[in-house]
């Protein structure tokens, strides 16, 4: 069965946060399970969100939730090997709401990092604000 993978043992980085302000806006904030912290990215084009884990694992499912009006219409989860190169592993396309969204990821390979990548932002500036965020799966054998 299906659970989460992000432990205090992986790494987490984001393209940015909004006027670096990591004490109020920081990527912890997605994995707090707190629905009044969140990590908000500043303006941009295009915004990440990478996970290194401690152990290879195979992904069945993301799970996010943004904030409406700061959310990606197009989105896609990459992932790789140690020391392999990034590969799409998924596109999906969140509604633009306050909601807890679930996206399915078939047949994913063994990886030991991914990379959410939020394109098209809803936000004029680019910026994408997230309260919750999860990678669901089991540790590869």
């Amino acid at each position: 069965m299906a659970s989460s993978l992000i432990c205090s043992e992986t790494q987490s980085r984001v393209s940015s946060v909004l006027n670096r302000d990591v004490k109020q806006f920081g990527k912890k904030f997605m994995f707090d399970s707190n629905e009044e912290t969140c990590w908000n990215s500043d303006q941009g084009e295009c915004q990440w969100v990478s996970l290194d884990f401690p152990k290879s694992v195979r992904v069945s499912e993301l799970q996010v939730q943004f904030q409406g009006g700061f959310s990606a219409k197009a989105c896609r989860i990459e992932g790789c090997p140690k020391d392999g190169d990034l590969r799409v592993l998924s596109n999906f396309y969140p509604e633009d709401n306050n909601s807890l969204q679930s996206f399915p990821i078939q047949e994913a390979p063994a990886v030991d990092k991914i990379k959410i990548m939020f394109e098209n932002s809803v936000d004029f500036f680019g910026r994408i604000i997230v309260y919750s965020l999860d990678i669901l799966g089991e540790t590869a054998t």
